[in-house]
């Protein structure tokens, strides 16, 4: 037998349709004893051949699509599964955000060393640079940061 099909319209609606097409049905099937032998046999031939079509197109269709529902729980509501194990992928691609959280900060700590060196760079090329007073020179520390800086 069929499944009845899900709908979003009213219930009235529904019962509305439903019974149109009992109707429909009805009278079809009621015409179809008076119809002459060679359409009936055309009719029957061409209700095989749907069939035949809707099986073919029914079995080709991969039969992996999960089934998730909603379910109110006081004031909020879940989704849940139809209780078969999620697929790997799925998995893997949760952890995603955490990968890119983590990459995130390797390059902002990344980033704040290379402003540091830049900035003690700039400070030490300032000093260089700039006229010292002849007392600087004898300063015997100021001498040590010379040579360590020639090797």
């Amino acid at each position: 037998m069929n499944k009845p099909l899900q709908s979003s319209f009213s219930p009235a609606l529904d019962a509305r349709v439903a019974r149109f097409g009992l109707r429909v049905a009805a009278g079809l099937t009621e015409h179809s004893q008076h119809l002459p032998h060679d359409v009936s046999e055309r009719l029957r031939f061409a209700r095989e051949q749907a069939l035949l079509k809707a099986r073919t197109a029914r079995a080709d269709q991969p039969q992996l699509v999960p089934s998730t529902s909603t379910v109110h729980m006081g004031s909020t509501m879940a989704l849940t599964g139809s209780g078969d194990r999620s697929p790997r992928w799925l998995k893997l691609a949760s952890f995603m955000p955490l990968v890119m959280l983590v990459l995130g900060l390797v390059l902002i700590q990344h980033s704040q060393f290379y402003q540091q060196i830049l900035a003690a760079a700039e400070i030490d090329t300032a000093l260089l640079s700039d006229n010292l007073p002849p007392a600087a020179y004898s300063d015997p520390g100021f001498s040590e940061f010379l040579s360590t800086e020639q090797e």
